[in-house]
């Protein structure tokens, strides 16, 4: 019979008292192998019955941590078999046999050798086996036991997560969560209370409270202050064994830091302050700072400031640092000591970004009041005009006044003030200033046409201090006066038809004067006085600055006179007046009936006759051209030289030209035919009778060998190649002739100007296979072929 025990205690406890009653031989950590005796009955006979077997155990504890000297005694195994003679031998096996745990192989006691710790392994898994000592062979089946370690409290509470930092808004309510922090217990939770936490404060009271079971930390005070105290380290212990006296316990910090809150209003450290500005300070530069106080950081410390009333309201403006928080003040005026010596304004300081749940701690916002005081300082001179134009009129006699500046010292010394023109341009060189009075007057003559406006530049300086000096910029302006006189506005070709008629308009002339429109805008034209009564011509002013010149008969005569002058005067309107002459040419020209000019002058002779211009220009072309003929002609009679080649027999001067069908092969006898079939007939090196070679000619003879079996663009590119190094060659382009017929037909040559030195009996049977387009010729031959062997 088998019994196997549970894992807990309790049903170990109750399986042992079970195994004592039966057996009475069982104790608390042992194992009992009990074998089943036959019994004997009287009156019956003998019966034999199958022995049974089988352990009967519970599962084995050990201590943890175990320091004593000897080994830790576990448990004991015994099997029903064992009569105690030592038969017996118990085996052990499984985790932590032979080394952890060891047996007594007679006895069947189980001890540990060693010290075991809960935390690293809980339990081992081990196998019994009883066996016959002598025989070798099990007297029970092979079972398996547990081993469990048993938990002791040697393990303390620990934060894993420490140290904390952490963050609360300042004046928070009391109770208000923190944070929670939580340890663990590497003791067994599930026995005793060795791994039961409980949370308590060391340090921090009565700042913070922790919660014993939870391990939440939360504020125990109303109102905590951050601008009191911003930083606070708490200190929480957690104990096992639910804080009994004996447990262990571990400790972590949480640093707590109180975060700021809009709860100060800005404050200015006075009520009154005082700043001083010199006068001298330049519009929208810095000229001081003022700042109200906050406790609060960040954003909630960010101000703004305005200047809310006084009397320096319009001449000082004030900004806002954003990263110093402080109030630039600027000026946006220039200041004078002489006119104002101080200025009152009251500036207001205001947070920002206010928190409503604390406004009733106040106004965020405060006002002082800055007095601004105005110093004196010793300013250059100042001219009575940002700037001056002055006027002269041009001819003025050297030393003419054009204009006086004046310039006072602004301070209460009234210094004597001096003037001087700077000479930074030529143009300044032409004007002088009385150094006590600033007047101004000329160094040269002007001529307005020349130059009509001067710019220069005036300085004045104090005389007790010649370093502060003012500037201003004067202009001078030329004025006119009428020094000269109208003149026609431009050379005028008039033209008068020869069938012009009595009172016709042959030319509108205008004027022009230098002098400006006052003194030149109005022109008078006339005819000279003093000239008697022009018959031809006459002038009419037409008031608008213009004048007509008409004729005073009809039909004009080039024949007769070709050219008229008209004598004319203008005059102006100035203060005086003034007047030029000017003389106007008509040309007298002969005209179409709609008074287009058709010719004029000295193409009369032509005209007479009939020609026309376009007649007169083609005459003209035709003698340029016949010219240039003629110059071509004779550069080429000069430029012709002797022919390049010497030979006589040159085939290109023995060419027959005819004009019949002629008789064949006879035709050719005038001429050797093999130039025309070999290229080599050619080579024959041929001598220029004008130029004599200066080296000796490269011998071409060796080529010829290779001609007949060369390609026709080959051979001409090597004969351009021999042309071009040849120095006998005439210095100018030649015409070279090459009568190569080539050899790339496979059928060869077909002409008849071999077949006179040729009889044969040739078979043309091979017409046939050139294609179709030999097929005549192959049906011709080969009736000539039948007909001769007919």
């Amino acid at each position: 019979m088998r019994i196997t025990s549970t894992s807990c205690i309790c049903p170990v406890l109750v399986c042992l008292c079970f195994v004592q009653r039966c057996y009475g031989a069982a104790h608390h950590g042992s194992i009992k192998v009990t074998r089943n005796q036959t019994k004997h009955i009287e009156g019956e006979t003998e019966v034999h019955h199958r022995p049974k077997r089988g352990w009967v155990w519970n599962q084995f504890f050990v201590l943890e941590e175990h320091m004593g000297p000897d080994p830790q005694y576990v448990g004991k195994l015994h099997s029903n078999s064992d009569k105690g003679d030592g038969s017996v031998k118990y085996i052990l096996t499984g985790e932590g046999a032979g080394t952890i745990f060891i047996i007594d192989d007679t006895t069947g006691d189980i001890h540990s050798t060693k010290s075991l710790d809960r935390e690293q392994k809980t339990h081992y898994v081990l196998h019994a086996q009883a066996i016959d000592r002598r025989t070798n062979k099990p007297l029970e089946p092979e079972s398996e036991f547990i081993i469990k370690v048993q938990d002791i409290n040697d393990n303390a509470p620990k934060f894993t997560d420490g140290p904390y930092i952490v963050t609360v808004p300042e004046m928070s309510e009391m109770g208000t969560s923190v944070l929670q922090v939580t340890a663990t217990d590497a003791d067994d939770p599930t026995y005793g209370n060795s791994a039961r936490v409980v949370y308590s404060i060391l340090q921090g009271q009565p700042y913070f409270s922790v919660d014993p079971k939870t391990g939440v930390i939360r504020t125990a005070l109303h109102n905590m202050d951050r601008e009191a105290r911003e930083h606070y380290s708490v200190v929480i212990q957690a104990k096992d064994m639910a804080g009994q006296v004996g447990g262990l316990s571990g400790s972590t910090t949480v640093n707590i830091t109180l975060t700021d809150v809009n709860d100060n209003p800005p404050r200015f450290p006075q009520k009154h302050y005082q700043l001083y500005v010199p006068e001298s300070a330049q519009v929208g530069s810095a000229v001081g700072k003022i700042k109200a106080n906050d406790a609060d950081t960040g954003s909630n410390a960010d101000m703004k400031y305005t200047i809310i009333n006084g009397d320096g309201s319009g001449v000082f403006s004030i900004s806002t640092d954003k990263e110093t928080r402080e109030g630039i003040l600027s000026l946006k005026k220039p200041l004078n000591y002489e006119k104002k010596k101080s200025y009152t304004l009251n500036i207001e300081g205001a947070n920002t970004h206010l928190d409503f749940r604390f406004s009733h701690l106040g106004p965020f916002k405060d006002v002082t009041m800055l007095k601004i005081i105005v110093g004196d300082v010793d300013e250059p001179p100042l001219f009575t005009m940002p700037s001056y134009v002055m006027e002269v009129y041009e001819n003025a006699k050297i030393g003419t006044a054009v204009g006086t500046v004046m310039a006072h010292d602004p301070d209460t010394a009234n210094s004597l003030v001096r003037y001087f023109i700077e000479h930074n341009t030529e143009e300044d060189r032409y004007f002088t200033i009385d150094a006590s009075t600033g007047t101004i007057k000329t160094a040269k003559i002007f001529d307005r046409e020349e130059m009509p406006w001067y710019n220069i530049t005036v300085a004045a300086s104090e005389i007790d201090n010649p370093e502060l000096v003012t500037h201003v910029p004067v202009g001078v302006r030329i004025l006119d006066v009428n020094d000269n006189p109208p003149e026609l506005a431009r050379d005028y070709d008039v033209v008068v038809c020869e069938n012009a008629k009595p009172g016709q308009v042959i030319q509108t002339i205008t004027a022009t004067d230098k002098d400006n429109s006052a003194n030149g805008a109005r022109f008078h034209f006339s005819l000279e006085e003093g000239l008697s009564l022009n018959p031809n011509f006459t002038l009419r002013d037409n008031e608008d600055n213009t004048a007509s010149i008409l004729t005073r008969r009809k039909r004009y005569s080039r024949s007769t006179q070709d050219i008229y002058y008209l004598p004319v005067l203008i005059s102006d309107g100035g203060v005086p007046p003034l007047s030029s002459s000017s003389t106007l040419t008509i040309r007298v020209c002969a005209c179409e009936r709609d008074g287009r000019v058709r010719t004029c002058h000295t193409e009369a002779f032509l005209s007479s006759a009939g020609l026309s211009t376009g007649a007169l220009i083609a005459i003209l072309l035709c003698v340029v051209i016949l010219l240039a003929i003629v110059v071509l002609f004779v550069t080429l009679r000069r430029s012709k030289k002797e022919p390049l080649i010497i030979s006589e027999e040159d085939v290109r001067e023995n060419v027959v030209t005819y004009d019949d069908e002629g008789g064949g092969e006879e035709d050719t006898e005038a001429f050797d035919i093999t130039a025309l079939r070999n290229p080599s007939a050619a080579e024959e090196l041929k001598y220029r009778r004008d130029v004599r070679p200066e080296v000796k000619p490269v011998c071409r003879h060796h080529l010829s060998s290779s001609l007949d079996s060369i390609d026709v663009q080959e051979f001409i590119k090597q004969r351009l190649a021999e042309a071009d190094q040849d120095p006998s060659v005439p210095p100018y382009d030649s015409l070279q002739t090459y009568a190569y017929e080539g050899h790339r037909s496979e059928a060869g040559s077909i002409s008849s100007l071999d077949s006179a030195t040729t009889h044969s009996d040739q078979d043309y049977n091979y017409l046939g296979d050139w294609g179709p387009e030999f097929k005549k010729l192959a049906e011709l031959y080969g009736e000539i072929e039948s007909e001769r062997t007919t």
